[in-house]
C-alpha cells in the first residue's frame, strides 16, 4: 500500500523565538512571503499526498486559518485587481485537504504522532517535522514513500553531520545496503548520544514514512525524561523486529527551529527568487563589503 496521507506536527511552544512566538505560533514565521508550515504543507502536496493532518495544540488557530478559504479577503484583491495576490491566497487553500488534531498535552514526538491514529488508520503514512524544510526541488519524501511501497518497511531520512552536531540528533546504528547506494538497514537508533557514543555519524532528520505498527509501538513506549514520549524509542522497538530502512539525503536543508538557519534560508530563498532576486542579490554584495 503506497502512502498518500501525512501527518505535520505543530503542537510545539517555540521558546526559541520568543518573544516572536508569544502570540503567533512558530509555524507561522515568515520565510520571505510565506510562513514555514506552508514549505512544508507545499512539500508534500508535491509528493502527492492529498490528505494532510495538523497535529496542533493551544493558541494554533492560525494555522487552521491560514489553510482556510478567506472570503473577505479574497473578495476584496478580486474587487481590486490584484488578480496575482487572489492567486496566492486561493493557492494555499487547494494544496491539499488538511485536517486538524490537538494535542491535549506537550507529551512528545511520539505521542503527537501517536494522536493521527484514528485518522491514519492502517496504512503506511509520511510524518513532516514543521522545523525542517527540505529544498523545492529535491525529491527525498518520494524516494521515502517508494522505498516503503517496495520494502514494506519504515524508511527513515537521515543526513551525515560533523562530531559537533551528533548530541544534537539521533543517531543511527546501521549497515548500507549493498545493492543501492545512500540507502541502510538501520538496526538500533541512539538519542542524542553525542561523539563518544554515537554508533555513526547518521542522523535522523525530520522526514519519516511508517508503517502502521508505529501506533502499537508508541502505546508501549514509556515516557522518558519530562514525562515525554519519544518516537525514536518507538522506531527502535519496530527495528528490533526487522530492520527498517533510511534513505541518506545530501541535498538543500533548513533547521528553522534555530535562528541561524532560519536567518539563511531566509536569505537563500530570497536570493533565489526570480522577482527579488537579483536587487537583493545586489544588496547583500554591497552589504557584505561593507562589513
Amino acid at each position: 500500500m503506497r502512502a498518500h496521507k501525512a501527518v505535520i506536527p505543530a503542537a510545539g511552544l517555540g521558546t526559541r523565538f520568543l518573544p516572536a512566538t508569544k502570540a503567533q505560533p512558530k509555524e507561522m514565521l515568515p520565510i520571505v512571503d510565506k510562513p514555514a508550515i506552508q514549505y512544508v504543507v507545499e512539500e508534500a502536496a508535491m509528493a502527492g499526498f492529498d490528505d494532510i493532518l495538523l497535529v496542533t495544540g493551544r493558541g494554533k488557530r492560525a494555522l487552521e486559518d491560514h489553510f482556510d478559504h478567506a472570503v473577505e479577503l479574497e473578495s476584496q484583491l478580486a474587487a481590486s485587481g490584484k488578480e496575482d495576490l487572489l492567486a496566492a491566497v486561493q493557492a494555499v487553500s487547494q494544496l491539499a485537504s488538511v485536517h486538524y488534531v490537538r494535542q491535549g498535552q506537550p507529551r512528545g514526538l511520539g505521542h503527537a504522532v501517536g494522536c493521527a491514529q484514528l485518522h491514519v488508520g492502517t496504512e503506511p503514512f509520511a510524518v513532516l517535522l514543521g522545523d525542517d524544510l527540505i529544498g523545492e526541488h529535491e525529491r527525498l519524501l518520494g524516494q521515502m514513500v517508494d522505498l516503503c511501497q517496495e520494502s514494506g518497511r519504515s524508511v527513515i531520512a537521515v543526513m551525515e553531520f560533523g562530531d559537533d552536531q551528533l548530541g544534537k540528533y539521533g543517531v543511527v546504528d546501521a549497515a548500507p545496503d549493498p545493492d543501492r547506494p545512500d540507502v541502510f538497514l538501520v538496526n538500533d537508533m541512539v538519542e542524542k548520544p553525542g561523539k563518544a557514543n554515537a554508533p555513526s555519524n547518521l542522523c535522523i532528520i525530520g522526514r519519516y514514512v511508517l508503517t502502521a505498527d508505529i501506533f502499537d509501538h508508541i502505546k508501549d513506549t514509556r515516557p522518558g525524561r519530562g514525562g515525554e514520549i519519544q518516537l525514536t524509542d518507538a522506531m527502535k522497538a519496530q527495528a528490533r523486529e526487522e530492520p527498517i530502512m533510511a534513505i541518506k539525503f545530501s541535498g538543500v536543508r533548513y533547521d528553522v527551529g534555530a535562528k541561524l538557519d532560519y536567518l539563511r534560508a531566509t536569505v537563500e530563498l530570497a536570493a533565489r527568487r526570480e522577482d527579488l532576486g537579483p536587487e537583493f542579490r545586489a544588496f547583500l554584495t554591497e552589504f557584505v563589503a561593507s562589513l
